[in-house]
């Protein structure tokens, strides 16, 4: 997903020199290293729960079929979406307002990555078919979960650094509000 040397704001954010830069960077660049950050943990997590939604609907029908179970899939979709049967989430906490950017472009990818097996009506689908999918969708969501934490550690060490240099005396926190004023 992150290319080295590449110009995507993933490749930015997890280039191996990205944290050298932050000690030396003005506040508004560390701040700016911190937004970017932020901005591509909200689209990994975005993108992370699409896979995950897809996961848990093959999952459910794999399950449905093996248990004999009645109704539809669709009858059982609102549970399935719905975190009841997830376990609780175990983040770091954050609170974010931050909204995925390329929502969309998100989405198409999801479903480039089940393109194979039109996945529109599992239940016409075989399970074999479906265990393929549902091993590709954990493979992704796997890679798209270290990501995530590759990216955590890089929004963790910039607030640090600017934690530092206000505590340090180096940044003044009457500039900070005065240019908020200014916004």
């Amino acid at each position: 997903m992150a290319t080295p040397n590449g110009n995507r704001r993933i490749d930015r954010v997890l280039a191996p020199d990205y944290l050298d830069r932050i000690e030396k960077a003005s506040m508004a660049e560390l701040r700016t290293f911190r937004d970017d950050a932020l901005q591509e943990e909200t689209d990994l997590s975005y993108i992370r729960r699409l896979v995950q939604g897809r996961m848990d609907i093959i999952q459910a029908e794999l399950d449905r079929r093996e248990g004999g179970g009645s109704g539809t899939l669709l009858d059982a979709l609102p549970g399935i979406l719905s975190d009841g049967e997830r376990a609780p989430a175990h983040g770091l906490g954050r609170y974010s307002t931050i909204e995925p950017s390329r929502a969309a472009e998100h989405r198409r990818y999801v479903e480039q990555l089940v393109a194979d097996v039109d996945l529109s009506d599992v239940s016409v689908r075989e399970p074999a078919e479906l265990m393929t999918v549902l091993e590709a969708l954990r493979d992704e969501e796997e890679e798209l979960s270290d990501k995530r934490r590759q990216v955590q550690k890089v929004v963790d060490a910039c607030s640090a650094e600017v934690t530092r240099r206000y505590r340090d005396g180096e940044a003044d926190a009457g500039a900070l509000l005065d240019e908020q004023q200014q916004q």
